[in-house]
């Protein structure tokens, strides 16, 4: 047993933990990749251990910290909460900095492409778990030769890439919430519109420093007066001092769907692999930070014949950590119980004992769902499911409607305004407001259609429930008096206004989905060009999963609005090369029109 080696080097030994009472022991390795850079990895065996799983979880987020959750000598508290089925089950825990982070060796590459192209060295993520696995099968003897990956967001991310070109004893992968393609969909833009407001600090916070020690400065307690008072993203990075990150700088580079984006797009990527070691993807329904990656990553290779027996897909209704928690409720939307310790113990541990220690087979479906608003588990076989794509239209007078409208000219406008841009928060939005940034894709839209600068369109009370499963779909017909214009649609549900079991949420306007799409890429991602003032054009895009179901006596509602600010930087309306860079003088209000003939394609579930 080890003594541990990363608590300060100045503390005496007197005062250092003595292990002989704990129930696992703790062993801190540095474990040399092929070009001869050494991981720091940290071990954590069960007390008594024989020929157990070993579970590893690659991140950049510290190792040290994430598998010291608290500071405690029992091992199930020690561990992120998403081993504590596989700590009840007495797995081994490897948890290890990335290279070029905190205390491994190298040079860090924000999610570093695999070789190739983009990445001309001998070294990528596979490698790195390749040979990390490889280690730990020969050097832990009471290891049974069996590893499985697991991780969630950026570690969800080096889960899936632990999957391409796998060691052999790799036997299972689970992968909460993976980043998989960073400008359809998920951290860093939305469509082409960049999100700012977590990306920047992102940024910072992972490249700043190797440990993280650089702290993201501000003087604004609200981000939205912060961002606006700044102008661009590129005047906020050129204040916070990021100008010469490595990221930063290659996002200026590439702000369009171009051959460096598309080069690392993991679905892409696994377009021409054959997947051989069981991946159960982990994917929340209110994800406000990697909603695309996992439901596309499963769309790619569910047609791979090799994956026919081996991959799965689950749907929770979480928010980017949920299913590592409990998974009670996001923000004032309540669950069926404790969704998240559910689905581990349940679902995902009998798939990692299968695969890991030999366990009879569990009887999983290949998709799991939650649907939301009927609150129950739905299982199916394909994602998206059989659905109906149904044109729900946007009608005159603020009505929505399944008949098409029997006008054919007409329209609504609204005046969008950059220096009064409509927040995606309530206001005031602080930056260390934790609980607040995971809530709040669920949070109540009436603060949003109270403005003059978005539009609400909605159905009378549903006279019977209504139930929807897959991908929604906006198809606009849209002008703008400007060059430029962000689109944002979103998907509500409206509860009645009285609501005798909550009464404090009669009324509420719950997001169901909702998305933006930068009005620059119309007629080609990788391409962007000025829009034609004052003339209807169409703007098509996916919206992000759903499965839920609309109760009797609620109503259906769209709401289109052109500014989603500050998580998302602000479309001049002005067409310029580069939004980052944009000049104060390029913003302009515009007059935005929605035609008749625009609707929201809803997937109604086929019973």
């Amino acid at each position: 047993m080890d003594t541990p080696r990363d608590f300060p080097g100045d503390i005496p030994a007197r005062f250092q933990p003595r292990m002989e009472s704990w129930d696992f022991e703790r062993r801190v390795e540095m474990v040399q990749m092929r070009d001869g850079v050494a991981l720091k990895t940290l071990i954590l065996t069960p007390k008594g251990a024989a020929k157990a799983p070993v579970l590893l979880c690659r991140t950049p987020y510290d190792a040290a910290k994430v598998s010291a959750r608290l500071n405690s000598p029992h091992l199930a508290s020690v561990v992120p909460q998403m081993l504590d089925t596989a700590v009840d089950a007495g797995y081994i825990v490897a948890v290890q900095d990335v290279r070029g982070k905190y205390g491994s060796e190298g040079e860090y590459v924000m999610t570093r492409p695999p070789i190739g192209p983009l990445n001309p060295t001998a070294v990528d993520h596979a490698t790195d778990a390749y040979d990390t696995i490889e280690w730990l099968v020969t050097n832990l003897a009471r290891c049974n030769g069996r590893v499985g990956t697991i991780g969630g967001s950026y570690a969800g991310f080096t889960t899936v890439m632990s999957a391409m070109h796998p060691h052999p004893n790799l036997r299972a992968a689970v992968a909460f919430a993976p980043m998989v393609d960073g400008w359809i969909g998920d951290d860093f833009f939305h469509h082409g519109a960049f999100r700012q407001g977590m990306a920047l600090d992102y940024i910072y916070q992972q490249e700043a420093s190797r440990k993280g020690e650089e702290k993201w400065w501000s003087g604004f307690y609200d981000t939205y007066a912060e961002f606006l008072e700044a102008g661009s993203a590129g005047a906020v990075a050129r204040a916070k001092g990021i100008e010469e990150l490595g990221m930063w700088k290659t996002l200026c580079q590439h702000p369009a769907y171009d051959t460096w984006w598309q080069g690392q797009a993991v679905d892409r990527m696994f377009a021409d692999e054959r997947l051989t070691v069981p991946l159960m993807i982990v994917s929340g329904l209110f994800d406000q930070e990697d909603i695309y990656g996992g439901p596309a990553l499963f769309k790619v290779l569910k047609s791979q014949e090799s994956a026919r027996e081996r991959l799965l897909l689950v749907l929770g209704p979480w928010n980017h950590g949920g299913a590592r928690a409990d998974g009670r409720a996001v923000g004032r939307i309540e669950f069926q119980g404790d969704t998240g310790t559910w689905f581990r113990r349940h679902v995902m541990q009998p798939f990692l004992d299968h695969h890991l220690r030999d366990a009879p087979a569990p009887a999983l479906s290949r998709v799991l769902l939650y649907e939301t608003g009927a609150d129950c588990w739905r299982r199916c076989d394909n994602w998206p499911p059989a659905e109906l794509l149904r044109p729900m239209y946007l009608l005159a007078d603020g009505r929505l409607g399944f008949d098409p409208p029997a006008e054919a000219e007409g329209f609504e406008e609204y005046v969008s305004d950059p220096a009064k841009p409509v927040p995606y928060r309530l206001r005031p939005i602080p930056r260390d407001d934790r609980d607040g940034w995971g809530q709040w894709l669920t949070e109540d839209q009436r603060n949003a259609a109270a403005r003059p600068d978005v539009l609400s369109y909605q159905t009378p009370p549903l006279e019977a429930p209504l139930r929807i499963a897959g991908e929604p779909w906006a198809d606009l017909i849209a002008s703008t008096s400007g060059s430029d214009a962000d689109w944002v649609v979103k998907l509500i549900d409206v509860w009645p206004d009285d609501y005798p079991a909550r009464p404090e949420m009669g009324g509420y306007q719950q997001m169901i989905s909702a998305d933006i799409f930068r009005g620059r890429y119309r007629e080609d991602v990788s391409s962007p060009q000025p829009l034609e003032p004052d003339t209807p054009l169409r703007y098509r895009f996916r919206l992000p999963s759903v499965s839920h179901v609309f109760l009797r006596g609620h109503r259906i509602m769209v709401q289109i609005q052109s500014s989603w600010f500050p998580l998302y930087d602000r479309n001049p309306q002005t067409f310029v090369p580069n939004i980052f860079f944009a000049e104060p003088r390029d913003f302009v209000k515009a007059t935005h029109r929605i035609y008749r003939g625009s609707a929201i394609a809803i997937p109604v579930a086929a019973e």
